[in-house]
């Protein structure tokens, strides 16, 4: 990602994309086995396949045993901060996040550090695109001697921080971004993220539902980055499977009322509506369950999969689903973020979260410097093409012994791209209960 290539090229390798599918499930461990072909079938005919099984992690520790000492000690440890949101229309990722985060760093710590030293964390808030949180918050990173800065979780967000971020020599390393936008961006080999562009989720959702028999889609989305690079790669797909979206109604961030968009939307009789927005589905669903539209018609994306169960009556998403970037977050790893946020009530972006620091942390053990740009120039090695680990400890310790190492993490397999996407990626589908939680459905692997 150091020596980035022109715009026009790399654009058409975007537009060239390919995506591998197979439909895996959900739950406790198996193999990586296709679905059965059994459905289950809706009051409106749409019949989606059923959950299949859990893919099992393919990876290896690397090493076992105590890790060897640091063969270079730094005199200024590692830094990192973290841009998360904690107010605004994404609060409810914030805490996975965050939580994501301070497992890796004590993880790392535990393992006795980076370069002979412990690393520092400093959190920050957010907020989203209608506050200038993410600006004075970054400032104020900077102004502390960071090394890299973990966040935003909003595209839009990201958009409004990334040349001061990358302007200072610093990495920033985002967890959830999923604008394609950022493939293209003047970032000085900076700017990397361990969710797949949304090339990937765009092409799942609008997959999946045409998989269900939908025929006809509706889509209600947010006019931002997000929202409307999404909607045109769930609509690209959708239609490429030979379905056709019949009303696409947007809103603006700060927007507070959306009767105009879900009645648009309802008097085109879609088969199915995806639903492409952040919290603001805490009112949108109320206004198109009122007017009859059946939850199974329902399919929502990273920024709304979400928990309702205080939000709603019981049952008003029983049947809805969703889909999230990333593997589905395993038992064991569950427990140790509950041990670092026992509040924890969903885990979006925890692993992705996670491995930001452990690729930041290996990269800054392989580059024997804690100069973002520097640490910057060893991320995509840590990723690839060396011996597989799968956590700080095993991966240092195949470093330090002199070793390559192939980083796949919580989040699922992370290779880095030039540009600093993932090359390959789950994409998890969520099917909602019938007290408005959502619970692990199937998966789907793709590549970029």
């Amino acid at each position: 990602m150091i020596s980035l290539s022109p715009a026009a090229p790399r654009l058409a390798k975007l537009t060239a994309l390919s995506v591998g599918v197979a439909f895996l499930v959900t739950a406790c461990g198996g193999t990586s086995t296709p679905s059965s072909t059994e459905t289950t079938t809706s009051a409106t005919g749409i019949s989606c396949p059923a959950p299949g099984a859990a893919p099992g992690s393919t990876a290896k520790a690397g090493a076992g045993g105590a890790v060897p000492p640091a063969t270079t000690v730094t005199e200024t440890p590692l830094k990192l901060g973290s841009l998360l949101p904690t107010t605004g229309s994404l609060a409810f990722l914030g805490p996975p996040e965050i939580a994501g985060v301070n497992l890796g760093i004590k993880e790392v710590n535990d393992a006795g550090g980076v370069l002979g030293k412990p690393v520092e964390v400093i959190h920050r808030d957010s907020g989203d695109t209608k506050t200038d949180i993410a600006t004075q918050s970054t400032s104020a990173l900077l102004g502390q001697g960071v090394s890299a800065i973990i966040g935003a979780a909003s595209s839009g967000v990201s958009k409004t921080v990334i040349n001061q971020i990358t302007g200072a020599g610093v990495i920033q390393f985002s967890p959830a971004n999923t604008s394609p936008d950022f493939t293209t961006w003047d970032d000085k080999g900076l700017y990397w993220r361990t969710a797949p562009s949304d090339v990937l989720q765009g092409k799942v959702l609008g997959n999946y539902m045409a998989t269900c028999g939908a025929q006809t889609v509706g889509m209600i989305v947010l006019n931002d980055a997000y929202g409307t690079g999404l909607a045109s790669n769930v609509k690209s797909s959708f239609e490429a499977a030979g379905g056709k979206v019949v009303a696409e109604e947007l809103f603006n961030e700060g927007d507070s009322q959306f009767s105009s968009q879900v009645d648009k939307v309802i008097a085109a009789k879609p088969d199915a509506i995806a639903l492409i927005t952040f919290d603001q589905a805490k009112s949108i669903v109320p206004l198109m369950t009122g007017k009859g539209v059946k939850p199974t018609q329902m399919f929502l994306v990273d920024g709304n999969t979400s928990d309702y169960s205080k939000d709603f009556q019981a049952g008003t998403l029983k049947g809805a689903q969703g889909t999230i970037p990333g593997t589905f977050a395993k038992e064991a790893f569950k427990q140790k973020l509950l041990a670092i946020d026992p509040a924890l009530k969903d885990y979006s972006y925890a692993g992705e979260s996670y491995d930001a620091v452990n690729l930041i942390a290996l990269a800054t053990e392989a580059a024997k410097s804690t100069s973002g740009v520097e640490i910057a120039k060893q991320l995509k090695a840590v990723s690839e093409s060396g011996e597989k680990c799968t956590d700080f400890a095993s991966c240092v310790t195949l470093l330090r012994n002199g070793k390559d190492i192939d980083y796949d993490g919580q989040s699922g397999p992370v290779t880095f791209s030039d540009a600093g996407d993932p090359t390959e990626a789950y994409i998890g589908i969520y099917e909602y209960q019938d007290d408005n939680k959502y619970a692990p459905s199937k998966e789907e692997f793709g590549k970029l």
